[in-house]
């Protein structure tokens, strides 16, 4: 098969890990830069353009879509879908994981574990929405943070009005969120390739730090999921419509409680955590899914 990667730097763990992967099994893949793609969106061929020339026909596209031109590469995405290809994770799902809002309110409509949530615009309303997720300690969250950038805990209710007044003031939107005290600043990413978790670990935040993320200094280690965590994992994952996907998990005393749903994933804590070749095994989904239009969307929405 041939294969493009949609990646704005080849140099990444992800990106080259999915290139040997993929030229193991004897495909040929071929690494894009997804802002140097453009499209000609008048012809009645759709097609895609990269520097200067019309790109091939791919079998599949693994899109690899960063969180600072998720419009734009969802855009590309959804051309090579219009084209027939079939993409690992579709347009539709993309934008709808980025939206941190509208996945908790997709993942709670389908009855997902989730810490108590709250969504304001009014400054009037602060101290009831800090009530309504149980008080201090608590999360408070912006919208279009990764990475555990711009994520805040309050440990005080006058601390956390000092806060969301000062992020409502700056117009920016945020999420305050129930502290999930008794996870210990440790979460399980749980990895999701077509509707089955083939890999998790355990990451664990640096000492004094809430965030677990390993950009922050976490460290990761092999886990053994429960039968309700795993659930969970492929629940989300469903939810969202993403064929392949990291799935963030707190262990709450009410069961696991879901924190995010990525739709790409870095593949190196993953697989240095649990020695499990996980490229590998999103092409063995791909050898069995990619067909011609095999696309629910097909670049609607």
């Amino acid at each position: 098969m041939r294969v493009a990667v949609l990646s704005r730097n080849p140099n990444l763990y992800s990106t080259r890990r999915l290139k040997e992967a993929g030229e193991e099994r004897g495909h040929q893949v071929d690494i894009i830069d997804t802002l140097h793609c453009y499209m000609d969106i008048t012809q009645s061929r759709p097609a895609v353009r990269y520097l200067g020339e019309e790109l091939p026909y791919y079998d599949a596209v693994i899109p690899r879509i960063g969180a600072s031109i998720t419009f734009y590469g969802a855009a590309v995405v959804r051309q090579f879908e219009m084209m027939g290809t079939f993409t690992v994770n579709e347009s539709v799902a993309i934008s709808r994981s980025r939206d941190k809002l509208r996945s908790l309110q997709l993942l709670s409509r389908k009855g997902v574990g989730l810490p108590r949530t709250g969504f304001a615009n009014r400054p009037d309303n602060i101290k009831d929405l800090i009530k309504n997720v149980g008080g201090a300690p608590l999360v408070i969250k912006l919208l279009e943070g990764t990475q555990g950038i711009g994520v805040v805990l309050a440990d005080t209710n006058k601390n956390a009005e000092s806060i969301i007044e000062a992020f409502m003031g700056l117009k920016a939107n945020i999420l305050v969120q129930e502290f999930i005290k008794e996870a210990g600043g440790a979460d399980i990413r749980c990895f999701v390739v077509g509707g089955k978790v083939v890999a998790a670990m355990k990451r664990q935040g640096a000492e004094g730090e809430f965030r677990s993320n390993l950009h922050r200094g976490g460290s990761a280690t092999l886990v053994k999921l429960s039968k309700e965590e795993r659930a969970t994992a492929v629940n989300a994952a469903k939810v969202m419509g993403l064929n392949v996907c990291g799935v963030d998990i707190l262990q709450s005393n009410n069961g696991p409680v879901v924190m995010e749903v990525n739709s790409s994933p870095g593949l190196e804590g993953i697989e240095t955590a649990t020695n499990k070749d996980v490229a590998a095994l999103i092409y063995s989904f791909i050898e069995k899914q990619a067909k011609p239009n095999n696309t629910r969307t097909k670049g609607k929405g």
